[in-house]
């Protein structure tokens, strides 16, 4: 038995994962079966590895819906250090996304998630690499909390411990299950997550075996399990192909859209510590049903159930629902399993009852202080009687919202509360505190782990159904109806009553440069009084053009510009401080895409100040869009006057107007209209024109030759930012018109460069050599070749990061290659 505060810990894990599930009468009786089946297994797996998209869907999904055990998927990080196919947010921004893509995965497949506090800092080659940047023992004690919170029985890696084999994350993530498989059961490993969780040992850990290239081979000596994951499921009427693919198309920021197999298929778990076994990997698993007081009767029951299940009228499965859920709270006991069966059987009862709770108000935002109006709407359609007996939000009783309901009747009661003072922000709880080297800074220990925050706002609804008491949380959400896309519910936010939005993340005090910004300051209620000034500026570093109000829009528009002192870069922050001495320094940016719910995220307003002496010519510049990227808007910050290419621009003549033209990146993968008018843009080259390819994977290709002599786009890259560069100084894309020297390749970010040219011809030079520690040196982070009277450029350097980061000596590279 543990104590109460240990059910508290798990108290977000249960009701966080159902209410992720609809509270509304959108799901099948099949689907309920397919709950309370899940209710009689006891079976549970945790599956590790280390980035979204990692996961095995086809195995989560199997085990779920074929084997009806409880399933979460531990993913080291939230996938920030990749790359995003669908638009230009990178960093925290494309963590955000990816997490939602993971928990919509996750919704499709039935398995839960759970994260570490690791970020990812990019593409490692080795764990030991992974290591220098990782705290080991953090990560290692957030994988032991996992186990421990979750308690499964078995464990499955997606990789092995083997370096070398795949990327350094990859590796990493095996190892760290390994040892923490060995050490949550242990009492003295990390005790003070004993306040919350006991000590867990799982039965065995299991590497889940693949050959990405064909089919699996079983190796000599090893011993496996095999899952058949092939089948098909009646109840769901899919195939566990079909979950896996839906599940997998969700990673969408990735280009991971997925075609279901067809047919028999089977995934292996090789066994690597724990209890040996004969048959079964759950051999020697215990029926958790069995080891309570009365667990086996309420088993019992439930096999009774599952027998006798009514499909066509499944409220009149909710006597026996009710007498199953009297007999699990009379065990009385505090094991989290129970505490989250109990969630499940009270979500099996609603969702027999057809119950409809919507919790809905017309605005997507509020500020602390503010009041709010909103509605609460309860519909029950069964014949069942329920009544409800209170709807309180942050504890305050809503006197309207109470009544009997039964048959399709409805209650609409109108909610009025305050948004407290105090109320924290919406932002995402692992970026409420700065980054901490390469993890995110979490201090509260019941947040490790949790995929995303509870909701802004919820209301608590207490009702009763046959005599028994119930109570759920009803998350307040921003209904409104989309001309194309029909009712819409997004999450109500909380924002800041005043913030900032600053024009320009980088802003260059260089010749041909425009030095000023756009500073607005948006409140959200009415204008207040106050003053505008920089963190780190005194008032001799900056000049305030104008000031304008406007009303309509609530804002007060700034333009402001920054006066030369020294060089170099300096990160400067925006600052509103009203009369009353309170001061706002914060932007709010919020991120849309249809297959995941709107983010929003709190940033400062701040922005790189660059000083230097470099030579831009302000020319034109073509840009050809690529996956994403915000090296137009860095270019526009120098001076350039940037144009985006279309369709209609593809012709030489036309394209000669332009200085350079820069294609962006994974523009080869994507851009169709791109790969169709090649030859255009070799003719622009050939005709005296310079053309920049920044980098694009080797898979898919859109055609097979970017420039004017052959070379092949491999997987090479630089991982390390700071690793050491051998370079020909005098080469002319190096030493002019801005001489580079060795200072201009320090401190860059997160990598040099990816997918490196290989098999270059030697009409190309190669003025780079890069390589990461005790790996091979590499010449293909830069291509420079003459063809006709013009440059061909192709670069894997990660200018689309090093740019918007404000790196000088990357954005002098860059004017570089621009200016030949």
């Amino acid at each position: 038995m543990i104590s109460p505060k240990h059910v508290q810990a798990f108290v977000f894990v249960v009701f966080g994962f159902f209410s992720s599930l609809s509270l509304a009468q959108s799901l099948p009786s099949s689907l309920i079966y397919q709950q309370v089946l899940q209710l009689e297994e006891t079976k549970r797996v945790l599956y590790v590895a280390a980035h979204p998209d990692d996961e095995n869907t086809r195995l989560i999904a199997y085990l779920v819906n074929g084997v009806h055990a409880e399933v979460a998927y531990l993913s080291l990080t939230r996938g920030d250090g990749g790359q995003n196919l669908i638009g230009k947010e990178l960093g925290v921004e494309l963590g955000q996304i990816r997490t939602q893509e993971l928990l919509k995965a996750r919704e499709t497949d039935g398995g839960r998630q759970y994260f570490t506090r690791a970020t990812d800092f990019g593409y490692s080659k080795n764990p030991t690499e992974t290591l220098q940047n990782w705290d080991k023992q953090k990560v290692l004690a957030d994988v032991v909390w996992a186990i421990r919170r979750f308690q499964p029985d078995i464990i499955i890696t997606r990789f092995n411990t083997i370096p070398g084999v795949t990327h350094g994350h990859h590796t990493t993530s095996a190892i760290l299950a390994g040892e923490a498989f060995e050490l949550a059961g242990k009492s003295d490993a990390f005790p003070e997550q004993l306040d919350w969780v006991k000590p867990w040992q799982p039965k065995r850990i299991f590497f889940n075996a693949y050959n990405f290239g064909g089919e699996f081979k079983p190796e000599e000596g090893k011993k496996y399990h095999v899952f058949q994951v092939g089948g098909y499921d009646p109840i769901l009427g899919e195939t566990y192909h079909q979950i896996a693919a839906d599940s997998r198309t969700m990673h969408k920021s990735q280009g991971f859209g997925a075609t279901a197999g067809i047919g028999e298929a089977r995934d292996y778990i090789q066994l690597v510590a724990g209890e040996d076994y004969e048959q079964d990997a759950f051999e020697g698993v215990a029926d958790r049903w069995q080891t309570v007081a009365g667990g086996k009767e309420v088993q019992n029951q439930l096999k009774q159930l599952i027998a006798g299940f009514d499909f066509v009228q499944p409220e009149k499965n909710i006597p026996a629902l009710l007498k199953i859920r009297s007999a699990m709270a009379a065990l009385g006991s505090d094991e989290t399993w129970i505490a989250e069966k109990m969630g499940k059987l009270d979500q099996a009862i609603r969702l027999s009852l057809g119950l409809e709770l919507e919790f809905n108000v017309r605005k997507e935002t509020g500020f602390p202080g503010e009041e709010i109006r909103a509605e609460l709407v309860v519909n029950n359609p069964s014949s069942q009687a329920l009544t409800i007996s209170a709807f309180r939000v942050g504890g305050i009783q809503q006197a309207e919202a109470s009544g009997e309901l039964a048959s399709n009747n409805t209650l609409s009661a109108p909610v009025t509360f305050t948004i407290p003072s105090d109320a924290a922000y919406s932002q995402p709880y692992w970026l409420s505190r700065p980054i901490d080297g390469a993890l995110y800074d979490v201090r509260d220990q019941n947040l490790i782990g949790k995929p995303f925050n509870e909701p802004a706002i919820s209301g608590d609804l207490s009702y009763e159904v046959g005599g028994q008491k119930f109570s759920i949380s009803v998350p307040l959400k921003y209904k409104y109806n989309d001309q194309v896309d029909g009712e819409v519910k997004q999450p109500f936010v909380i924002v800041p009553e005043v913030d900032l939005t600053v024009s320009k993340e980088n802003v260059f005090l260089v010749s041909g440069a425009e030095p000023t910004v756009t500073v607005s300051v948006n409140f959200r209620d009415q204008f207040l009084a106050g003053e505008l000034d920089f963190e780190v500026l005194d008032a001799s570093q900056f000049k305030i053009l104008s000031i304008e109000d406007v009303p309509i829009q609530k804002r007060r528009v700034y333009q402001v510009s920054f006066i030369p002192n020294g060089s170099g870069l300096k990160r400067v922050t925006a600052r509103f401080t009203t009369g009353s001495g309170k001061a706002y320094t914060q932007s709010s940016r919020s991120i849309s895409y249809k297959h995941i719910p709107n983010l929003t995220y709190f940033f400062p307003s701040s922005l790189n100040l660059i000083q230097e002496d470099w030579k831009v010519s302000g020319a034109e510049i073509g840009y050809v869009p690529g996956a994403g990227d915000d090296v137009p808007g860095v270019l526009t910050a120098l001076g350039y006057k940037v144009s985006f290419i279309g369709p209609e621009d593809y012709d030489v003549e036309r394209l000669s107007r332009f200085k350079a033209i820069v294609v962006g990146i994974r523009a080869y993968n994507t851009n169709e209209v791109l790969a169709a008018n090649q030859a255009v843009l070799m003719g622009y080259v050939r005709a005296g024109g310079n053309l920049i390819v920044q980098y694009n994977t080797s898979s898919p290709l859109l055609t097979n030759q970017l420039g004017p002599f052959p070379f092949t786009i491999g997987r090479d890259r630089v991982a390390v930012q700071g690793s050491p560069v051998t370079a020909d100084w005098q080469n002319p894309v190096l030493a002019s018109p801005n001489q580079m020297n060795p200072q201009d390749l320090e401190g860059w970010v997160q990598e040099r460069g990816l997918y490196f040219a290989t098999a270059i011809d030697s009409a190309y030079q190669t003025p780079f050599v890069m390589q990461d520690p005790d790996e091979p040196a590499s010449k293909g982070a830069l291509l420079v070749g003459k063809y006709g009277d013009g440059t061909f450029v192709y670069t894997g350097i990660s200018f689309f990061r090093q740019l918007p980061a404000g790196v000088p000596g990357a954005t002098k590279l860059f004017i570089n290659l621009i200016e030949q």
